[in-house]
């Protein structure tokens, strides 16, 4: 058993995190994370109403009783969801956790703390989580440019931001962006973190709700095969690389500083990315994935994988870590 400060303030079992991730964090994936004693988010903004998202969290409690969360990402828009709704949706339901991204969750963070809702707010850099704790929220997760996703335009890879971020917050923090094993959660340790949050490697499970060849295709990539996107836009976000999101980059290296989301929508309609892994076709549109591709070569359950993490963990620290200090010690 390995307790942090994160999971006596979050009231889980393990030091792991499932976070949000667009048209995957739904009821099966949550649940079957929540059953292995790690937090589990289900993705509010995949539920297309806030009804639905309601009935999404019932389905939740009907798969398992252990504590899981919902993420409620705020990203800019022309015609932004109702986000206030999904937030009173999450309230409605009883949900104690909820993972906040994207934009400054400032408005929100009342309305969950008057309703006894623990907000772990996912960030990008140092700076964005000092601000988050001093806005009152619970926990941090740390997101360094191996993610998938967003990663931000600081290009700080979690090697230097887990531990730059350490010496800043004083709240529970996990780090997020290339964790797929027990070495990964070691590191996040001894970096100064109190667990991880994986989104890639989860979403290679057998719970995942999309489809088998592109867990299959998952597999066969390595760490080289994502592109970063919409770098010109100042939005940078990581994903899979493919014919679309080769084009995409194609677009953005011809025309530079010119380049608008005119010339792209086309190639990055969310609706395209739903249907890679709703049809299996990994071609199809973009699709979010980490660097941690390249350490990703199996699609076990999601008990499976949580158990090993654990267990390789607790090997790794008191076999190969403490038994090295006392042979050093022995020596002396």
């Amino acid at each position: 058993m390995i307790t942090t400060k994160f999971t006596q303030v979050f009231g889980v079992e393990h030091p792991i995190v499932q976070g949000g991730m667009q048209w995957v964090g739904r009821a099966p994936l949550v649940a079957a994370v929540a059953n292995s004693g790690a937090l589990g988010f289900i993705t509010a903004l995949t539920q297309p109403t806030p009804e639905e998202l309601c009935r999404e969290i019932q389905r939740c409690r009907d798969l398992t009783d252990k504590p899981f969360g919902v993420n409620l990402t705020i990203l800019p828009s022309l015609n932004p969801p109702p986000y206030a709704e999904y937030r009173d949706a999450i309230i409605s339901e009883g949900i104690k956790i909820v993972e906040t991204a994207g934009y400054n969750p400032g408005e929100h963070i009342p309305h969950f703390k008057d309703a006894g809702v623990k907000i772990l707010h996912k960030c990008t850099a140092v700076r964005h989580a000092v601000k988050a704790e001093s806005l009152g929220v619970d926990g941090i997760s740390i997101d360094g440019f191996e993610c998938a996703g967003h990663p931000g335009e600081d290009d700080i890879p979690g090697l230097i931001l887990i531990p730059a971020a350490a010496q800043r917050v004083t709240i529970p923090m996990v780090a997020s962006g290339g964790f797929a094993d027990a070495r990964g959660l070691v590191a996040a340790l001894a970096l100064g973190a109190d667990g991880i949050n994986m989104g890639t490697r989860f979403m290679i499970t057998q719970e995942s709700g999309i489809h088998e060849k592109i867990k299959e295709q998952a597999c066969r990539m390595t760490e080289r095969d994502t592109n970063l996107i919409f770098r010109t836009l100042r939005n940078t976000a990581r994903v899979a690389k493919n014919e679309v999101s080769d084009e995409v980059v194609s677009i953005e290296r011809e025309k530079g500083g010119e380049t608008s989301i005119d010339d792209l929508s086309h190639l990055v309609a969310g609706a395209r990315g739903r249907k890679v892994f709703e049809l299996g076709e990994p071609d199809e549109g973009i699709w979010s994935a980490g660097q941690v591709l390249g350490l990703i070569n199996d699609v076990p359950t999601v008990a499976e994988l949580v158990s090993r993490i654990v267990r390789e963990s607790e090997d790794l620290i008191n076999a190969r870590l403490c038994d090295s200090i006392s042979a050093q010690a022995a020596a002396a």
